[in-house]
């Protein structure tokens, strides 16, 4: 068994080329191998978001607070709120965020293939992100 006590692993502010906007990263956890799962809690202040992005095995993401936005390639924009569960599957282009006028908070899960969990492509345009 490994306890890892809160407040253990130090915040980070997200960086430029993944994020639009103020975003927090709060790394949780990385499973030793042969297990290859990782999660950590991200925080959106209002209009931030992820730049688009696929995970080569999928990602699920649990809000816990505030108000935010999802969307698949091709998709409408979907509104997510605390309790909602969001299932990204492996390879689908995507990004989310926080709602324009209010925070959200999440956590993200996602396993490593080959030893990468994501994969980063272009910045949602300002247009995107107003649907």
């Amino acid at each position: 068994m490994d306890i890892k006590r809160s407040g253990t692993t130090p915040s980070s502010r997200g960086p430029a080329e993944w994020f639009t906007g103020a975003a927090r990263l709060d790394p949780l956890f990385t499973a030793p191998a042969p297990a290859r799962v990782a999660g950590a809690g991200v925080t959106f202040e209002p209009g931030a978001r992820t730049a688009w992005h696929t995970h080569p095995l999928g990602q699920t993401l649990l809000v816990l607070s505030g108000s935010g936005r999802a969307q698949r390639w091709g998709g409408p924009i979907e509104e997510i709120r605390p309790g909602d569960v969001i299932w990204f599957p492996p390879g689908e282009k995507h990004w989310h965020g926080a709602a324009p006028t209010t925070a959200m908070s999440h956590l993200a899960i996602q396993e490593a293939l080959d030893g990468r969990t994501v994969d980063w492509l272009e910045h949602v345009t300002d247009e995107q992100y107003a649907g």
